[in-house]
This record gives structure tokens, sequence and C-alpha cells, in this order.
């Protein structure tokens, strides 16, 4: 039987949840299915991915192959760098501590690399959430402006009068 690793759409209308799935490659996409390994929500941002990690790895060495998205997420949690080095093991190219350690090197370095990017998420909300705070602190002080300016007692227009009527007796006389 051929096995598939593959998401499996729940979720409403627009906002899609995936479960991350073993099934039998015949299956129907959302039909049935030999083992749930994790789950995918696209709509947090970073992506959330929760992975049973030596679950995947076990079917990955069993011989299931992985959909293109699946592959991606895989390959996000390290499953495919696992596997690659336990090729090597096997290969003899280093034995299994050096392969231990380029995997611990490999995962903080994506740990550094997620924390980094959702470090700058928040900074990026929080300058936005800045921006928009001055924006409207601006708009209001120009609204109070354009009131007292309404407000202010109106002792120009008369000056303003006075000097017209003399012009247009000038211009009879």
């Amino acid at each position: 039987m051929a096995t598939k690793i593959r998401l499996q759409r729940h979720g409403k209308k627009g906002r899609p949840f995936y479960h991350v799935v073993v099934a039998d490659s015949r299956a129907p996409r959302d039909g049935k299915f030999i083992e749930r390994i994790g789950s995918y929500n696209p709509n947090t941002n970073p992506a959330t991915i929760v992975l049973d990690f030596e679950k995947a790895l076990d079917w990955m060495n069993k011989g299931a192959q992985p959909t293109d998205t699946a592959r991606a997420i895989l390959s996000y949690k390290g499953v495919l760098y696992k596997k690659h080095l336990q090729g090597g093991v096997k290969k003899g190219a280093f034995d299994e501590t050096a392969a231990e350690a380029k995997f611990t090197a490999w995962t903080e370095a994506q740990e550094a690399r997620i924390s980094g990017k959702k470090d700058g998420l928040a900074q990026s909300k929080a300058d936005a959430k800045k921006a928009a705070l001055a924006a409207e602190a601006k708009k209001k002080e120009e609204k109070a402006a354009a009131v007292a300016a309404k407000n202010a007692p109106v002792a120009e227009e008369p000056a303003a009068e006075e000097t017209e009527a003399p012009a247009s007796e000038e211009t009879e006389g």
C-alpha cells in the first residue's frame, strides 16, 4: 500500500485549518487516514505548526511520500534533514554523535530565525500602532484648532468693514 503524508482540510470557508495525516494514496483528501501526526494553522503569523517529530520521521523512514506542502512543513520542522543525516550515518559518512551535533546546531539556528521573525512582526506592529496614534493626535489637534477658530470672537471682520466703507465713499464723490 502506497502511503502519503498530506494535509486534511478543516475549518470554515476562508479560514482553513489542516491536520497533517498519513493516508493511503487512494483515499480522498478529507477521507480515511491511517494516523494523524500533527496540525498546521496558516491563519496565524507566522503559521502555527504542531508536529509529532518522531512519528513523522518514522513514517518517512517507512517510505511514506509527502505532498509538496507537507514536504515544506516537514522540511521546516527538520524531519527531512534528520532523515538525511540518518542516511549519512548508515553510509558511514559520519557517526551518530556528529549527526546529532549537526542537527542540534540546525535546530538552534532555525529557532533563532523563527524568534527573529516573531520579534520583527511584533516590532512592526508596535511601530504601526505608534504611527496611527501619532496621526490620530495630529488630526485631533487640527480639529481642535478648527473649532477654536470657529468659536473665537469675531473682532477682525468689523475692522475690515470700516476700511471698505471709506473706499466706497471715495469712488462716489
